[in-house]
Parts: structure tokens; sequence; C-alpha cells
């Protein structure tokens, strides 16, 4: 068992992960109630400065804030657009294409079935693209750093290849979500694609790739941006983001998610908090770059349930 790291701020929730509900949706205005966690946020500001495949607001793409999005009861489809015109008013395409992490990440978009209570069904081609995809990030600075400082913790084996296993069993290692079908789930697909629950809720989708391929395509209607109070309204080069959307008709009153950054960067970061405990509910507030975090991850066995960035402050607002 790996030991637990005791700067990480633990929970044992006697609910079961399958029916866990996100804390990006619950709609509290309440303060985090934990320290910032300095230990942490040095390796991810670690991270961060090695992701040189962050895009740069401005230049590689562009977002359009809008109005400030309101109220939505949890379960409730319904949310008055705050927002006319779509989040991504430009991405470089060819950048996403070119960039083989980005290229390779893109082409596991479309390998799950979006209700939970449906069964999924692994190709012989989407193993080999899930390979592919974790030699990519392997072979980047920000996972070379993450795995450095996992051996370092006693969290992660030295041989990369048993640490690549120990990614796709936390990543893709299919398990149930829903208890009335067969194996619908896993942690790629819950945190970076999405899913339905039921056809009635949306649960996941914290991926800023997603987001804008299903804004293009016309399955997400962007309703505007979540801050607390008036202080705190985000930037149009803000990394991270709080907000409203709907998805195939489904309605996300709070979602969350980092714009602009790697998916590797996304995934050495929430490995090391999935791994620094046992717990099935871990959070940690912390400072990377400009930005106070809370990270919240969800366990699901030896697997990711789900996880997410919630932005407390930027750019020094509401410190």
């Amino acid at each position: 068992m790996a030991r637990r790291d005791p700067l990480v701020k633990q929970h044992d929730m006697s609910f079961p992960p399958v029916e866990l509900k996100l804390l990006t949706d619950m709609q509290c205005k309440c303060k985090p109630s934990q320290g910032v966690n300095h230990e942490l946020s040095e390796v991810l500001n670690q991270l961060w400065s090695r992701d040189t495949n962050r895009l740069k607001p401005g230049t590689d793409y562009t977002i359009s804030l809008q109005g400030k999005a309101g109220y939505v009861a949890q379960g409730s489809n319904t949310a008055r657009d705050m927002a006319r015109a779509p989040l991504f008013a430009y991405v470089n395409e060819g950048k996403l294409k070119n960039i083989k992490t980005y290229a390779l990440f893109m082409r596991l978009l479309d390998n799950y079935e979006m209700s939970t209570g449906v069964s999924e069904t692994v190709t012989s081609e989407e193993l080999i693209e899930n390979d592919l995809f974790l030699n990519a990030i392997l072979e980047t600075e920000v996972m070379k750093c993450a795995h450095k400082y996992l051996v370092s913790k006693g969290h992660s084996p030295s041989d990369r290849q048993q640490f690549k296993r120990q990614l796709y069993d936390m990543w893709f290692r299919l398990y149930h979500r829903d208890r009335s079908g067969g194996e619908d789930s896993c942690g790629f697909e819950h945190v970076f694609v999405g899913e339905s629950k039921k056809g009635k809720e949306i649960t996941g989708f914290h991926n800023w790739v997603q987001f804008y391929l299903q804004e293009k395509h016309g399955n997400v209607d962007y309703k505007g941006y979540k801050a607390q109070g008036n202080r705190n309204t985000p930037d149009e080069d803000d990394h991270v983001l709080n907000l409203q959307f709907s998805w195939k008709g489904l309605v996300k009153p709070v979602g969350s998610s980092f714009i602009g950054v790697s998916p590797e960067f996304e995934v050495a970061l929430f490995t090391i908090l999935f791994l620094a405990s046992t717990e099935k509910v871990t959070t940690a507030v912390v400072k990377v770059d400009e930005y106070l975090l809370e990270m919240v991850v969800y366990r699901q066995g030896r697997s990711i349930g789900t996880s997410y960035p919630k932005l407390l402050s930027s750019n020094n607002r509401d410190l």
C-alpha cells in the first residue's frame, strides 16, 4: 500500500464510489478549509515550468468569457444563456494536430460510450491508441519530472514500464460506475471525455480540447463563466476556468477545466495527487503560477474516479 502524504487532506467517505456527486456541481460559496500545500505547490510549479506544449492565450487560442452564468439546480437541464458566442473564438488547430501528445490524445476522444450503464468495448486498435498516448507523454519533461517525484515519495516504481502499467491502471482500466451494467467507465473517459449519468446529467468533462472540439461540432453550448462574487471575475488569458455549459442537451451547472495546458500536464498533476493518498477523496489547495486552486481527486479502487481543478483565485484576486 502506498504511503499516505500527511500534507494532503484525506477524506474517508462512507458512500459507494458509484454514487459520488461531483464537487464541481456543488453550488456552495464556502472558502477552502485547508491552507496551501507548499510541497505539492512546488512540484506542480515544476511541472508547469516544463509544460512547453502549453498553448499561449491570445496567440494560440482566444476565448470569449462573456456573461456570468446563473444558478442551476443539480439535475435541471434548463439554464439561462449568458454567452451568445462560443467560449473558443479561435484555436490553432495546426498545433493540436502537429504536437504529438495532443494529436494522440484527440484520437482517444471517440473511443467511449457517453452514457454510464452501457458497457465499454475496447478494440485492439483502441488498445494501441492508449499505448501510443502513454508512450508519448512519458517522453515529455513534464512526465519525467512527475515520475521522478513519485519515485522519491515511494508512490511509483522506478522502472518505466512498471510506471506505465501503473498509469494504465489509473487512467484506462475499465470499471463499473453504474452497477446496473457491465464495465462502463474509466478515469480517462470521465475526466477528459465526459459522461452522462443515465442520460440525465453530465458528469466529468474537464478537458479544454474536448470542450473546443465538441463546441466546434455544435454539441456544446457555453452558458457563461462561474465566479464567487464580483471581485474574482476571470480574465481571458487565465489558464483555469469555472464555467457552465450544456452538452448534447444536458446542462452542467458548474464545471471546471484547465485551459491551454497540455494533456501530459493534466495527467501528471492528477496522477501525483491520486497517488498521494489511498482515501476515496483527496483534496489539496495549491498555488500554481498565478492561480490558487483546490485540486480534487476521487478514487475508484486502483483507478481515478474523477479529478479536476477548482479555481479559487487568479492574479492574486481574493487572496
